[in-house]
């Protein structure tokens, strides 16, 4: 196990912690994320982070290398393993996010992978329209929703207790990252969105802080301001942890930003999600969604949406087109099954199209 990126910054909380916790051992940690979250300093991220996936790579000498998702983190992983000639299994491609470049890094990731577990099948055969082996990739559904069905969910009591902030009458979740790709600055669409939940009297807001990319720490200091003054009805916490992330869902009328966790986890607890702006667009969502632009009028908007009667009443019968749990176990199934001998030598599969 190689962790990396936002898990090794005090400023993101630690989170390799929570790791070891859980029982796992950590084998190498890769050092990689600069001071400056500038498109000059991540892109020296990424070139710190090839130059120690590289050393790991050389040291363990693996027969495969798993990965998820499509941040620059990972990018930086799976380029060092196409150059050392290692076998990457890759979870969660197919997908789009038109508004942030990860898009570009999720695509890429997949042309350099040799095995594929998506959340759906339209990822599957977005994947397969990419030129990929259909028998190489396979359709598992979510990971994150193994954790929703596996833990054991705090109460609201421990919850409390745990964050440090009790619950009011009505309560939001808020995560927002920036929107790479997006024309508006990151600073004016979280300030739409702070003047829009500042006017909702009766609740209660917990923040939890952006991440590493480009604008992520002008969020991060909005958010402190914005605690700062309204300590009676808010929290940030810049990351609650797994086990109090989905113990907070549950006792949520609504999660508000443009984390992917909104799309694919959160309509599992029969909860509103509001999508705010484009770095979620292309995704497939559940009707418990809300989009909305990252405007006042759109914010305040999709609030009045997520807590009217017929919304909430829409919200208990979603169905997560995510799946209903057990990825990881088909994930580790397939692994175990397919042969690894001759994997590197990758053909273009053609789609047949029919003349016209």
């Amino acid at each position: 196990m190689i962790v990396t990126g936002m898990h090794l910054s005090p400023e993101f909380g630690l989170t390799y912690k929570q790791i070891e916790s859980d029982g796992f051992l950590i084998d190498r940690k890769v050092e990689m994320l600069l001071l400056s979250d500038t498109s000059t300093g991540i892109s020296e991220s990424m070139a710190l982070g090839m130059i120690g996936f590289s050393d790991a790579y050389k040291e363990f000498q693996p027969d495969l290398i798993l990965v998820l998702g499509d941040r620059f983190e990972i990018f930086s992983a799976v380029t060092a393993a196409t150059i050392a000639k290692i076998p990457v299994a890759h979870i969660h491609g197919g997908e789009t996010t038109e508004g942030a470049f990860d898009e570009a890094f999720r695509h890429s990731i997949t042309k350099m992978s040799h095995i594929h577990f998506t959340a759906t099948e339209v990822y599957r055969n977005r994947v397969i329209q990419l030129g990929e082996q259909p028998k190489h990739v396979f359709n598992v559904g979510a990971v994150g929703i193994d954790n929703v069905k596996r833990l054991k969910l705090l109460s609201k009591i421990e919850f409390e207790e745990s964050i440090g902030f009790k619950l009011g009458k009505q309560n939001l979740l808020v995560t927002f990252h920036p929107a790479t790709l997006e024309k508006e600055t990151v600073e004016s669409q979280f300030k739409n969105i702070l003047r829009a939940l500042d006017e909702l009297d009766e609740t209660h807001i917990i923040f939890t802080k952006a991440n590493a990319d480009t604008g992520g720490r002008t969020i991060n200091r909005m958010i402190d301001d914005f605690v700062s003054k309204r300590q009676k009805k808010s929290v940030v916490h810049a990351s609650l942890g797994q086990l109090n992330y989905l113990s907070a869902i549950q006792y949520m009328d609504g999660v508000v930003g443009n984390s992917s966790s909104g799309i694919i986890e959160v309509p599992s607890f029969k909860v509103g999600t509001i999508n705010v702006g484009d770095r979620q667009l292309g995704r497939i969502k559940a009707a418990s969604i809300i989009d909305c632009k990252p405007s006042y009028d759109g914010v305040q908007g999709a609030l009045n949406k997520l807590f009217s009667s017929n919304f909430q009443r829409k919200v208990i019968s979603t169905v997560n087109p995510y799946g209903g749990g057990g990825a990881s176990e088909k994930i580790i199934q397939q692994i175990r099954e397919i042969s690894l001998q001759g994997i590197l030598k990758k053909s273009f599969y053609n789609l047949k199209i029919k003349e016209t």
